[in-house]
């Protein structure tokens, strides 16, 4: 006995938790180590030997089974308020398992719901309430407050209005903070009008709303963009005493910023800053970050520098969520050279740049291109010890599929992979819509197969995806079938793919219903328009109101530009009409649409009637309103009216496309203006870069216009910025130039294709062939016939340089003659046998392979 209490004592006075558990259980069979058991837990929870809390609840409950109760209450609470919640509620349970006959308090049954909800453990709460109303233990007004917080926060708002009801018959009745926790609920949802409603009836329980209820719902209101009702809710609150604090103000500016009223915004955080005589609260950090942000969204990128030098000034820019706002803003705007250099400006600081920090970086990157960069940024993440994730991935293979590079996309996803970052639906999606995009349908499937297998869950944008494609491909009937299943089956309407698909339909569950949009009916309707089937389309549209989906000015849009482009303006003008009935405006597309309609027509003042429209609208034309009105311009032979136009969106900074510049050098050549044709293609190159299709084009031009020299030059350039020639009359030039007595520039242009690495059609060596034969060059036509034969041995024209590819010896026998303008040629009798003759006297210089190599096939007789 005296044994044991020695040995309890060094218990009580035991730092060591191993030590201090060791000697717990030498003196367990003791009464007075019950005592002890509750700061014996908290070290053993400290420790983290999670295992010995268990053993010492068994201990307690096999050695002193009638005494230890409170002591095991005790040991189950410590748990529960130590971050272990699903141990506490586990040791309760036991707990009244074997004291069924002795409930504890509320305050323990609170304790357990308060941490249950701290840890996102919300299923134990009803648990609890229903253990503690069979125990008979009386509830109190925060066990309600607790209960009310759990329905909530799962979303189960009836069951929560029920308990809210229910309060003062169990004699318990609602405070403020029981409003607060319901009326918070009800926002989250988005049901500010029943969170109102709720406030207003505060009064009649005896209850005062407070300042965080009026600014919960104010905040609500605003995100629902109810400005009007959340300025009467701040004006009921100033007349019950309550001053709006800066989180009042803050909700509003976020408000406007997000409807984009960035200036009134602005006004208010100005009188926030200056205007002390009015009682306005100081703005915070929350407030210039919501003000930075509404003014790089806004496009204001001079007010948001001048903010960010304010907040610089004050030293509030010193977080990197203020930075974040900052990158964010730059690289919307483009500058994304800029945005890097704040990054690092942000490391200058001793900012830690996030995650977020470069993944903002990276997507501006992506957007422009700029593949190689985002990679060196992802490589600086992970030498600075910045983990990459899911975005930052995702991000990446997105910028390579929109480049149509899907196998490296498929690389990047398999890096991923490998560095221990999961893929997850969204990733996935990008690769899918790639691969319907570029037609790659058996791939496409491959993949969507796969993400099935591997546990996917497809949702409505997989669906969408899959529909898309399908529209594209001609396979819209399949489409539809997947669209009219998805109500009944949500993803599993996929298994209409085929029977390789019917697993889809085993594996889809009511929890991922993956319901039709506005996008997927948007899609569907498209693809009925493409296709001509208006009619059907029109089905679809009233099928899908009826379904309680609101169309949006996409869905309007589709029909208005499908009527604009068939030239039925009463018809599209009629749609637009309706559309503006529902409180819907239009947008840049339908404008452009109703441009591009007007363009059709020739109907110049009706455009430029809808651009004064635009402006007063604030709706800024892009690229496309301009380029219809270029092309109604100059196909109603107003050309230096279209120039002009051209120099206009120079100045707007709105940059002309190529094609802008094709429009205007058509139509100069279709003049023969050939001078402007030609200034037009340099400024052109200047602003689009060495593009193929301005020289393409200009060459073509200047060819049928019969400048014949001019067109030469310009293929010159091309050939020597190894362009792809397939889009160029060379073969005609060449046959032109021959015809003209100008053998010696044809052999240059052939040489120059030749020697330039060019795999090309023949056709046009054989006329320069004929025509050095005829002036008495053999040795020339020697020479051009034995690189022709070379040609013909490498396989099929490409009309694009060759390098570099090594042919086995199956593939220099089968031999391309380059399809049908090489055999007229070959037929024809305008004297080419000269050049036939020459390539058979070649052939017997070569080796006997090469000879059978050319050998007719049965069916095409060549010699």
């Amino acid at each position: 006995m005296e044994q044991a209490c020695k040995l309890t004592r060094a218990l009580a006075n035991c730092d060591d938790p191993k030590l201090a558990w060791h000697l717990f259980k030498r003196v367990i069979s003791s009464k007075q180590c019950i005592k002890s058991a509750p700061k014996i837990a908290r070290r053993l929870i400290r420790a983290g030997m999670h295992s010995e809390v268990d053993q010492l609840h068994k201990l307690l409950v096999s050695e002193h089974r009638d005494e230890c109760f409170s002591s095991l209450v005790s040991v189950s609470v410590t748990a529960a308020k130590s971050g272990l919640c699903e141990k506490g509620f586990a040791q309760f349970k036991s707990l009244r398992d074997h004291f069924p006959e002795k409930p504890p308090p509320a305050v323990v049954y609170n304790v357990l719901m308060e941490a249950s909800l701290k840890e996102d453990h919300v299923e134990y709460v009803p648990l609890l309430y229903e253990d503690m109303v069979a125990a008979g233990v009386q509830p109190e007004t925060y066990t309600f407050n607790l209960l009310i917080q759990g329905f909530c926060d799962s979303g189960f708002l009836v069951d929560a209005r029920n308990v809210f009801d229910k309060m003062p018959e169990k004699g318990c009745m609602p405070n403020e903070f029981t409003f607060g926790i319901l009326i918070r609920g009800y926002c989250r949802m988005g049901l500010a009008d029943q969170a109102m409603q709720l406030l207003d009836r505060m009064v009649s329980y005896g209850v005062s709303p407070n300042r965080v209820v009026y600014n919960t719902v104010i905040s609500a209101f605003c995100k629902d963009g109810k400005n009007d009702e959340a300025e009467m809710l701040v004006e009921k609150m100033r007349e019950q005493g309550l001053a709006p604090d800066v989180v009042t103000f803050n909700s509003r500016i976020s408000a406007l910023c997000r409807d984009g009223n960035v200036l009134e915004a602005s006004r208010i955080f100005r009188d926030m800053q200056i205007d002390e005589d009015l009682g306005l609260p100081r703005p915070n950090l929350v407030t210039y970050n919501l003000m930075l942000e509404g003014f790089c969204n806004d496009g204001m990128m001079k007010d948001a520098k001048a903010l960010v030098e304010t907040m610089k000034k004050h030293g509030l820019f010193k977080n990197a969520q203020s930075y974040n706002i900052w990158i964010w803003g730059l690289v919307r705007e483009g500058s994304v050279a800029d945005a890097q250099i704040v990054l690092r400006q942000m490391v200058d600081e001793g900012i830690e740049p996030n995650t977020h920090s470069y993944n903002i970086v990276i997507d501006g990157l992506c957007k422009m291109g700029m593949l190689t960069d985002a990679r060196r940024v992802m490589g600086i993440m992970i030498s600075s010890g910045v983990p990459l994730d899911t975005v930052s991935y995702s991000t990446l293979i997105n910028g390579y599929c929109q480049k149509r590079r899907v196998a490296q996309a498929n690389c990047i996803l398999h890096e991923m992979i490998s560095k221990g970052c999961s893929p997850n639906i969204y990733t996935c999606n990008i690769l899918l819509n790639s691969l319907w995009k570029e037609g790659k349908i058996s791939e496409a499937e491959i993949l969507l197969l796969k993400m099935n297998e591997r546990g996917y869950d497809m949702d409505t944008m997989t669906c969408n995806i899959v529909i898309s494609g399908l529209c594209k491909n001609e396979k819209l009937e399949i489409a539809l079938k997947i669209l009219d299943r998805m109500w009944i089956h949500g993803s599993g309407a996929l298994s209409e793919l085929g029977d390789s698909f019917a697993c889809f339909l085993d594996n889809a569950t009511n929890e991922n219903k993956c319901m039709p949009d506005l996008v997927t009916y948007s899609t569907i309707i498209d693809g009925y328009c493409r296709a001509g089937m208006i009619d059907d389309a029109k089905t679809r549209f009233t099928e899908m109101i009826t379904k309680g989906l609101r169309p949006d000015p996409t869905i309007y849009n589709i029909f208005i530009h499908t009527y604009c482009k068939e030239g039925k303006m009463s018809a599209a003008f009629k749609v637009l009409k309706n559309m503006e009935k529902k409180g819907l405006k239009k947008d840049l597309h339908t404008f452009n649409s109703l441009i591009m309609g007007f363009g059709i027509k020739g109907l110049v003042f009706e455009i430029y009637g809808l651009l004064d429209e635009m402006m007063e609208k604030g709706v800024s034309p892009n690229v496309f309103t301009y380029n219809y009105l270029l092309r109604c311009l100059c196909e109603g032979g107003k050309t230096k009216d279209a120039a002009a136009v051209l120099d206009e969106m120079v100045q707007k900074n709105i940059s002309p496309d190529i094609s802008s510049f094709k429009i205007l050098i058509k139509a100069f050549c279709d003049e023969h203006d050939f001078q402007s044709a030609r200034e037009t293609f340099e400024i052109g190159l200047s602003i689009c870069g060495q593009k193929e299709a301005l020289y393409s084009l200009l060459f073509n031009q200047l060819f049928h216009g019969g400048e014949i020299l001019e067109a030469k030059e310009i293929f010159q350039e091309a050939l020597e910025r190894s362009f792809y020639l397939g889009n160029f009359l060379y073969k005609e030039l060449i046959d032109k130039l021959c015809k003209d007595d100008k053998i010696e520039i044809a052999y240059k242009l052939i040489n120059l294709m030749v020697s330039k690495g060019y795999r090309f059609d023949r056709a046009p060596i054989m006329v320069v062939i004929d025509e050095l034969l005829k002036v008495g060059k053999k040795v020339e036509a020697d020479k051009l016939s034995e690189k022709m034969m070379e040609m013909a041995s490498e396989g099929r024209v490409e009309n694009r340089i060759i390098k570099g590819k090594r042919k086995t010896y199956s593939e220099k026998l089968n031999l391309d003659f380059g399809g049908s303008g090489w055999q007229n040629i070959v037929h024809r009798d305008d004297g080419s046998t000269l050049a036939l003759r020459t390539i058979k006297r070649v052939q017997k210089g070569w080796g006997q392979n090469y000879i059978s190599g050319l050998e007719p096939k049965s069916d095409h007789p060549i010699f």
